[in-house]
């Protein structure tokens, strides 16, 4: 979910389904719809528009469910922090599992990040 991002982090995302990562055969796929979800992966500031929207993907994902931090800017606001516009980092609105640094991340720490989640729930 982009809760406000500059869109840096979703295209470094967008490139685990290329053949070089092939996020699938780790047995982890993209879906449209919360309900579908295990896991929340959430880029950029919370801005205050999309505060409510968080929230309510948040909810509408089943439990269990996992949320991932993407970037620098879903910890704490990063370069955004301190904007009227901002509420700060993912954290502020819904309880986080695990930060993935970086501005942007790169897919292998993305993938390192979420192969991580995968061993601390199996």
């Amino acid at each position: 979910m982009d809760a406000g991002s500059c869109n840096g982090c979703e295209l470094e995302i967008h490139a685990l389904n290329n053949i070089v990562y092939d996020l699938e055969r780790f047995g982890l796929r993209f879906v449209a719809s919360p309900r579908h979800a295990d896991v929340l992966l959430v880029t950029g500031p919370v801005t205050v528009n999309m505060r409510e929207a968080l929230q309510r993907t948040y909810d509408a994902t089943p439990a269990p469910k996992w949320v991932v931090a993407v970037g620098d800017c879903a910890l704490d606001g990063g370069v955004f922090a301190g904007s009227y516009a901002v509420v700060g980092g993912v954290a502020k609105v819904v309880p986080v599992d695990l930060h993935i640094p970086g501005c942007p991340p790169t897919p292998q720490q993305l993938l390192s990040g979420l192969l991580a989640l995968l061993q601390t729930t199996s």
